[in-house]
């Protein structure tokens, strides 16, 4: 039985972590080069992410920079950020590098945001309370076969509920940082 509990762990890190990389998409009003870094481009017939085609930095808190290596993948680079609705960002060039200048947000984009934020989280608690109803079928499938009492899924269902509890605190925590970090001016 505790094979399988530990087993759910790892499956849960994966959701968080997955969040993780989602929130850092969101735009908050300061520069970062985590806006970017998901965006793919194609290189000579391959997709590859911005970040193994060029430099990203972000000189300044309202700027960040893309300095390709090949100088020829500025306008598809243009092109995929123009097309990026949700960074809602116009791309500069000066024949060297691609300049994106963040604007200061307004009171109803980071509505917007926060909204957003609650809805990766969600999705999250999803996948998390997915990965407990998969774990409880196995258990109550190993009670059917035999392998497992009744008293092994009563513990096995505690110790998920406790973990699902412990999952949903550390999610409560990452949506209040995410919305702090929007909300500041």
């Amino acid at each position: 039985m505790q094979p399988i509990l530990d087993a759910t762990g790892p499956r849960m890190d994966k959701a968080v972590d997955h969040l993780r990389e989602g929130l850092q998409g969101i735009r908050t009003g300061r520069a970062s080069t985590s806006l970017v870094d998901s965006l793919t481009v194609e290189q000579y017939g391959q997709t590859m992410s911005i970040k193994a085609v060029a430099t990203l930095s972000a000189p300044d808190a309202h700027t960040i920079m893309i300095a390709p290596w090949d100088k020829s993948m500025i306008p598809v680079i243009e092109k995929v950020i123009r097309e990026t609705q949700s960074l809602g960002l116009n791309p500069g060039n000066d024949g060297n590098a691609i300049r994106l200048n963040i604007p200061p947000m307004t009171t109803e984009r980071r509505q917007q945001l926060v909204k957003q934020v609650g809805e990766q989280i969600e999705a999250c608690h999803v996948t998390i309370r997915n990965v407990r109803h998969d774990v409880l079928d196995e258990v109550r499938k190993l009670e059917k076969s035999g392998g497992a009492s009744q008293d092994d899924v009563k513990y096995a269902e505690a110790e998920l509920n406790k973990k699902i509890e412990a999952y949903r605190l550390k999610l409560e925590e990452i949506r209040r940082a995410k919305v702090a970090e929007i909300t500041e001016v």
